[in-house]
């Protein structure tokens, strides 16, 4: 089991949008560019990169996703009281 995750993320208030722009990651587009667009984030900056992170840094529902996810894969959308969550699973430790 992971102790910690590298991840990065997309975060949009609409649960449409977050499927939409699901749908344009598996069909090839860069998920940088994306979160860079659309994310409500500061981290867009970084094309969503959050770095690395342990458990109880993050709100619960986007943890254990986050720590359930597999290196590679984009999971959600995870909804939080920030919003909808796209996150990509960059390493586990």
């Amino acid at each position: 089991m992971a102790t910690k995750v590298h991840a990065a993320h997309i975060l949009v208030k609409d649960q449409n949008k977050a499927y939409e722009l699901l749908a344009r990651i598996k069909a090839g587009e860069k998920f940088e560019t994306i979160a860079k667009e659309y994310s409500m984030c500061p981290s867009k900056a970084k094309g969503g990169d959050l770095g690395t992170f342990g458990k109880g840094q993050m709100v619960k529902k986007f943890e254990d996703a986050a720590f359930n996810g597999k290196k590679g894969e984009v999971v959600g959308p995870v909804k939080t009281e920030f919003g909808y969550h796209l996150i990509k699973i960059i390493d586990t430790q």
